[in-house]
């Protein structure tokens, strides 16, 4: 507890930009957001005033770090397992803790563990024998994947990767939808509209708040599904789920247990944005609307673009002159091809309309005048 304020201190495991964006919403709140970053510019420790530098893979750093915090939650999934049970042995309260956590470090153990539950998922292996599925098969590394990264297509004749992995069919999807759901440790739950999301190259760059066109009683499948999983798995804070709508229905493709890039339309698009409803999870608080703020919202995420053409700073500029309702979100990072740097988002009435604009303030802000 914060003793000047009398309110808490919640610490989180990372410095990225969820961190800096969970630290923007911790603000309103009062709280003091602590952060352990392992590098004095990374994004969230740019603007925390609460920064710890340290490794999330050294336990003496995370009980140092955690030493005076209410609730310790993470911006990423990376810290050892056996580290977060150290925490949770020494008295510290973890959000979410080591047992639901287990299910997005191990890919093989998600799979296991929803196929008991019943949950429908891709069919899968532990081994190559995969290949009954039919060529190709998608290979995913157990551990440590994220953004495209630790996921392969693999034919026939293809090698291998050199890691632990299961595989996977190649499923023939319509489309990816995303559920969010934020559970409390009083039970309570809250879940976000569906949402579609858009991938290119393993990254995100589209999210579509509502997913357009899908059926009531498919959302309320998918928001049910979620609530369920939380509530399973014991997760305390946010799970996002990755889905697969095919033409036979919903088969779950991840899991997240932190703020998530299919929840950053929420800052301005939902009643209670995804960050605050974290804060608001892991602290017990009683749970934000999550009601949408305008008809169709659509988030773009911003790559950085070639060397060349207009500074950011004049892109940003001239980006505000031609759409002023545009809002823009940078993380604090350095400018490489490729790399997210931000993201935009735009609000209206009809959603052909909004993912135009979205679109193309994301293309205009990665490459500008070229």
């Amino acid at each position: 507890m914060d003793t000047r304020t009398g309110l808490p201190v919640v610490g989180m495991v990372g410095g990225g930009q969820l961190a800096r964006m969970t630290h923007q919403a911790a603000i309103s709140l009062g709280q003091s957001l602590r952060i352990l970053a392992i590098e004095p510019d990374d994004g969230a420790a740019l603007v925390a005033p609460d920064v710890r530098i340290g490794h999330h893979t050294d336990l003496d750093a995370l009980r140092a770090f955690a030493d005076g915090c209410d609730v310790v939650t993470f911006d990423h999934e990376h810290v050892p397992l056996e580290h977060v049970k150290a925490l949770v042995a020494d008295g510290y309260t973890v959000a979410p803790g080591p047992g639901p956590l287990r299910y997005v470090q191990d890919k093989r153990a998600m799979r296991e563990r929803l196929g008991a539950l019943g949950v429908p998922v891709p069919r899968w292996a532990p081994t190559i024998d995969a290949a009954a599925f039919g060529w190709p098969v998608v290979v995913k590394a157990v551990r440590g994947g994220y953004d495209g990264r630790g996921v392969w297509f693999v034919d026939r004749d293809d090698p291998l990767p050199e890691v632990e992995f299961i595989v996977e069919e190649r499923v023939p999807l319509r489309r990816e939808l995303a559920v969010l759901v934020a559970r409390s440790p009083f039970g309570q739950v809250a879940v976000y509209p569906v949402v579609e999301t858009v991938q290119l190259g393993g990254i995100c760059v589209e999210v579509l708040a509502p997913a357009p066109d899908l059926d009531p009683a498919r959302a309320v499948e998918a928001q049910r599904l979620a609530i369920g999983l939380a509530d399973e798995l014991g997760v305390i804070g946010l799970l996002a789920v990755e889905l697969f709508e095919t033409g036979a229905g919903l088969l779950v493709n991840e899991l997240a247990m932190r703020p998530h890039n299919s929840g950053h339309w929420t800052i301005e698009g939902a009643r209670t944005s995804q960050f605050e409803q974290h804060l608001r999870a892991v602290l017990d608080y009683p749970l934000g609307d999550t009601g949408p703020t305008a008809p169709a919202v659509v988030m773009a995420n911003v790559l950085g673009g070639e060397p060349g053409g207009m500074s950011i700073d004049e892109r940003l500029h001239h980006l505000f002159a031609s759409d002023p309702g545009v809002k823009v979100h940078f993380y604090g990072k350095q400018v490489r091809p490729g790399r997210k740097i931000g993201h935009v988002t735009a609000l209206g009435d009809d959603m052909a309309a909004v993912r135009e604009r979205a679109r193309r303030a994301a293309a205009w802000l990665r490459e500008g005048g070229r």
